[in-house]
């Protein structure tokens, strides 16, 4: 918990020195820092204790003593003083992702906006259009805004519930009295947001299940304490509830709890139709009331002459007329993942140097990964220019050499300009293993253009993958007004594979559209983004991704061997 209270300090000093328009390096120092502490695997105080915070990428000798100070005292005297100097609701507006730093402070400085609702207000009775640089656009953008963050406060992403649930059900699962364990709900769905979190056990003593729960050091406030049911808020604001169910009950229980509503309905008019009925305690004949199963939830569909349906699936797109058909889709397992064909490392906007990413990927018992960077138009990622991407190339050659079963491929993260050209000559993309085309800018303009500058980069015969689709920032950032049908259909005529990026705030291509892309025969490949070895654990959440969206192995580039893998990039149909 310490690296994630950390992390928001230091976010929350990013914001404030923002607003005071400091040193800009200095402030893309604090966001580095945010991000390593959020994805640190190991507990920040073990590594404090070991003298190790100054191997920490992002971690100089200033923010080393910041975090000692932390640790040692409990605070930072540096940020309760640099939040004397701003109202702290001037620093909240600037999670809506309409507003920046330099509007933040006019809002303040011209309205006295200190506040989201004072905000909303402003825009509403048209306040803001007038003021310099403002107008009625940037009033709908900041509305749009506002809607976006009002949704972001309800619900969590996956890639911050998940861990934390996993965590409190370790907790739970190592005490004597826990028989089994298990969450539902919509994270057991693995949906890209989570409204709240339902832990289901049985136990013989489930007072001192109970006791242990609301105890734990991740709860905030104990809404309820009762022998077979407990409510916490987390220090997160993450509503959790933990049920004590019978043993004879537990199958049924996490069937009906993991939902979704749609899809629990429709199997209970499939049990009327055989005189069953289904609930939370088990699977019953209605005419005599005896039970028949709900001690294993593989057995509520058996009763229904049903094969087991992944949770994933359980949303009411077809997997009940699936399992009728036996045509339900084997599923993409993370075992079955190969490599990551999109890292950034220190060349760019990284953390860490090739080598460090591919010993970690290696780890993961990775086969292979392809180094990625940014091109020479994003200048604020340190893109690289061509007489630098050729000595990236060089690099990656040499370590080829040195390594032993695993293989470096070279590409680039291509910017697709706003004419839907590339950043790079074709002459200099011929050259590489992977190319990633991308959009990071212009993402608000219309349908039409933005839909036609992808298609341009997409017939490009040297792209291989289009990264981030859509381009969404889970409730910070909508996608772009791409037309996806035609996308797709322009994907599948070129060859082009579309990317599931599995960065918990894009998840990017999402289900609905990965299911699409399977139907019209287009792959895809699942990665990580990742920009430092942290990024790597995220390859998880974009399996989930792509089990939702119906995808299996066949569908997923990188479960390919690495030969296969070379083959299937020289696919050139276009």
């Amino acid at each position: 918990m310490k690296n994630i209270e950390l992390s928001r300090i230091f976010e929350q000093i990013a914001k404030i020195l923002k607003i005071k328009e400091e040193n800009p390096f200095k402030i893309r120092a604090y966001e580095k820092i945010t991000l390593v502490l959020e994805n640190l695997p190991i507990d920040i105080e073990t590594i404090y204790h070991q003298g190790g915070l100054n191997n920490i990428p992002g971690v100089g000798t200033g923010i080393a003593k910041k975090i000692e100070e932390f640790l040692t005292t409990g605070k930072l005297e540096y940020y309760e003083k640099l939040k004397e100097t701003i109202p702290s609701g001037v620093i909240e507006l600037l999670d809506i992702s309409e507003v920046g730093p330099k509007t933040a402070k006019l809002l303040y400085e011209e309205l006295g906006v200190d506040n989201i609702e004072k905000l909303e207000k402003a825009v509403k009775e048209h306040r803001i259009k007038d003021l310099p640089g403002m107008g009625e656009k940037s009033e709908t953008n900041i509305l749009r805004g506002i809607e976006l963050y009002k949704r972001r406060k309800e619900r969590f992403l996956l890639g911050r519930a998940l861990p934390l649930a996993e965590e409190m059900v370790e907790s739970l699962s190592q005490l004597k009295e826990t028989d089994k364990i298990s969450f539902a709900g919509s994270l057991r769905r693995k949906k890209e947001t989570i409204g709240d979190i339902d832990i289901l056990i049985t136990s013989q003593n489930p007072e001192k299940i109970m006791r242990t729960f609301t105890s734990l050091p991740q709860v905030r406030e104990i809404l309820a304490e009762g022998p077979t049911k407990s409510s916490i808020i987390t220090k997160d604001d993450l509503h959790i509830d933990v049920r004590v169910v019978e043993p004879i009950s537990f199958g049924a229980a996490l069937q009906y709890f993991t939902g979704s509503k749609a899809h629990n309905i429709k199997l209970r008019e499939l049990a009327l139709k055989r005189g069953l009925k289904i609930n939370e305690y088990g699977v019953f004949e209605v005419e005599s009331g005896n039970r028949i199963a709900g001690e294993k939830e593989e057995e509520v569909y058996q009763a229904l002459n049903l094969p087991f349906i992944p949770p994933e699936l359980r949303e009411d797109r077809g997997e009940i007329e699936a399992a009728q058909e036996k045509k339900l889709p084997q599923l993409i397992e993370y075992s079955q993942i190969r490599g990551d064909l999109h890292l950034h490392t220190k060349w760019s906007d990284g953390a860490h140097t090739i080598r460090q990413m591919a010993e970690a990927a290696k780890k993961r018992g990775y086969k292979y990964i392809a180094i990625t960077d940014h091109s020479q138009s994003l200048k604020i990622a340190g893109g690289l220019t061509e007489k630098r991407l050729r000595e990236q190339m060089e690099e990656i050659q040499k370590l080829n050499q040195e390594l032993k079963d695993f293989t470096i491929l070279s590409g680039i993260e291509v910017d697709i300009k706003s004419d839907g050209s590339l950043d790079f000559s074709d002459e200099m993309l011929s050259k590489l293993d992977v190319v990633i085309a991308a959009i990071h800018s212009g993402f608000k303009q219309e349908s039409k253009i933005i839909t036609e500058r992808i298609i341009k980069a997409m017939q490009n015969r040297l792209v291989n993958i289009l990264a981030h689709p859509t381009g969404r920032l889970i409730g910070f950032r909508e996608s772009y007004q791409v037309d996806m049908n035609e996308m797709i259909k322009v994907a599948a005529e070129t060859g082009t594979i579309l990317e599931i990026n599995a960065y918990p705030e894009r998840l990017d291509l999402n289900d609905v559209y990965c299911r699409m892309a399977k139907d019209k025969g287009v792959q895809l490949a699942i990665e990580t983004d990742a920009h430092s070895i942290d990024g790597l654990e995220f390859m998880n959440l974009g399996v989930d991704v792509a089990r939702r969206g119906w995808l299996e192995e066949k569908d997923i580039v990188n479960t390919l061997p690495l030969n296969e893998l070379l083959k299937r990039l020289k696919i050139n149909n276009k």
